[in-house]
């Protein structure tokens, strides 16, 4: 995640020197982009790591409906086996 916002920065920076001439400062608009690009990356990180908690959470939720299928499945072949006739 760090060098996703290192590479967001970078590339905002890289943008903002190219598009200035050569001052010393950079004007008030560069640094209102830059800060809104520091917020979009920010965001994004904050999205991503939601999103991958929630893939988890239904990852876990999927194991268990598995567990759940499988012991359903072994239930009734059980059932199925107790219910056969012995052969005579």
């Amino acid at each position: 995640m760090k060098k996703f916002r290192i590479a967001m920065i970078a590339i905002a920076s890289i943008a903002m020197l190219s598009l200035s001439s050569c001052k010393w400062k950079p004007s008030e608009e560069q640094i209102k982009t830059l800060e809104e690009t520091k917020a979009a990356a920010l965001s994004a990180e904050k999205k991503l790591a939601e999103k991958k908690a929630e893939r988890q959470e239904w990852e876990k939720k999927v194991a268990a409906k598995k567990a759940e299928l499988q012991k359903v499945k072994a239930d009734k072949e059980n059932v199925q086996n107790f219910q056969k006739p012995a052969a005579e």
